[in-house]
């Protein structure tokens, strides 16, 4: 109907034409008639097949897989998801797809995107098999992830009553459990090392108290007060073991809490005022007057400060003094990043020691460190809760003039 009212006028002129030729005799009546009905019939016939040519078009002109459907059930997984065709080209992908891999495009084939050899082999294997594929890989940027990646076909059917081959790869974060099996060997390893010494000593002293020392009054109180000192060191370091897992088991998750840094600091420095009094060294703060706010995590953020304050009165109590100071930097980008530096004015650190100081175990000097209380996590915990903030810590030192631990965070992002 609706092609008949737009060929109205067409109609309306021939049949004032074929009335006009019958008036005056140059065609029959019935001939006109005959003619109109042609006319007719010739503007109703081309829109009815134009009409089935567009619902040919409508019914197998897209893909059922690429249908609004597909894309919803796609971007609700909660893993990164990417569904491919035949080619190896990006149907659909979510939002966790697009940021494990900003270089993926729709209807761009993904190899090119995922640069990973692991991830192209096992992806060109599912294409040219049709058999489902799964891979571990380590992905390095921004930060190391362990990652395993599925690769299943799909059967999705077609317009036409058949099916087509598509490959829908899902993405899993396999990093804490990799964490948490590394840590556990670290443990292992590591508190067997440690642990020895003192536990030995706590043996040899509690034979010589049930033996020799039993009834001699003062070994046994001299020897009391060095076990104590023993169980103390182990008790500090199994503490320093288990935060450093756990800072470790969540090292790719950014803390997202708002944390000011001038009270934080001023906290920690209220809390070591006894440890200076006693080692006779005077802490001089520089904070500033107004916010100086980064996402964080506030316990850590303690522990990151406590460690660095703590080292500074122990190892560069020479100096008399030690300076920590906040600053705001300018970057690029636009904000500030924060810097928190603790410098003292002791000894200093040998050039050949700053590339490992981080490292766990490590110490300068073991005698002066384990004298010290010290169990060689302190700065290993440090530089795993500042790369978790995504921060950096810089060391700097020069022999007899002391050393300078820099930690720098980034903005907050408005």
């Amino acid at each position: 109907m609706d092609r008949l009212r737009h060929a109205a006028i067409v109609l309306l002129a021939g049949a004032i034409a074929l009335a006009t030729l019958a008036v005056l005799g140059e065609i029959s009546l019935r001939a006109a008639g005959v003619v109109f009905a042609c006319l007719a019939a010739a503007a109703l016939v081309p829109w009815r097949l134009h009409n089935a040519a567009n619902s040919r078009e409508e019914s197998y002109g897209i893909s059922p897989v690429e249908t609004p459907v597909v894309r919803a059930i796609v971007a609700g997984m909660p893993d990164p998801a990417v569904l491919l065709d035949r080619a190896g080209r990006v149907l659909h992908l979510n939002a966790a797809a697009a940021q494990l891999a900003p270089a993926l495009r729709v209807r761009e084939l993904a190899q090119f995107a995922l640069r990973n050899p692991e991830i192209v082999t096992a992806l060109r294997e599912a294409i040219a098999t049709a058999e489902p594929r799964r891979v571990s890989y380590l992905d390095h940027a921004p930060i190391e992830r362990w990652m395993e990646l599925i690769i299943a076909p799909v059967q999705v059917p077609t317009a036409f009553g058949g099916a087509d081959q598509c490959m829908l790869m899902t993405f899993h974060d396999l990093t804490p459990l990799r964490r948490a099996e590394e840590m556990r060997a670290d443990f292992v390893a590591n508190a067997s090392h440690e642990l020895r010494t003192p536990l030995a000593a706590l043996s040899g002293f509690i034979d010589t108290l049930q033996g020799p020392a039993r009834d001699d009054p003062k070994a046994r109180a001299r020897f009391l007060g060095i076990m104590q000192t023993q169980a103390t060191r182990m008790a500090r370091l199994i503490d320093d073991l288990l935060s450093l897992s756990r800072v470790e088991l969540t090292a790719h998750v950014r803390p997202e809490a708002q944390i000011d840094l001038a009270p934080l600091i001023k906290q920690v420095a209220d809390g070591l005022e006894s440890l200076a009094k006693e080692r006779q060294v005077a802490i001089e703060l520089d904070l500033p007057e107004g916010p100086a706010v980064i996402a964080g995590d506030r316990e850590e953020l303690l522990r990151v400060f406590e460690n660095l304050i703590e080292n500074a009165l122990k190892y560069g109590a020479s100096g008399g003094r030690i300076a920590v100071s906040v600053v705001a930097v300018p970057v690029p980008d636009g904000g500030s990043e924060y810097r928190v530096a603790v410098r003292d004015f002791g000894p200093g650190i040998a050039p050949e020691h700053l590339p490992r100081l981080t490292e766990r175990f490590y110490r300068v000097d073991v005698g002066d460190s384990r004298s010290q209380g010290g169990t060689g996590l302190g700065l290993s915990l440090v530089k795993h809760i500042v790369n978790r903030h995504r921060g950096r810590l810089l060391i700097e030192s020069v022999l007899k003039k002391g050393a300078t631990f820099t930690v720098c965070f980034p903005p907050v992002k408005p």
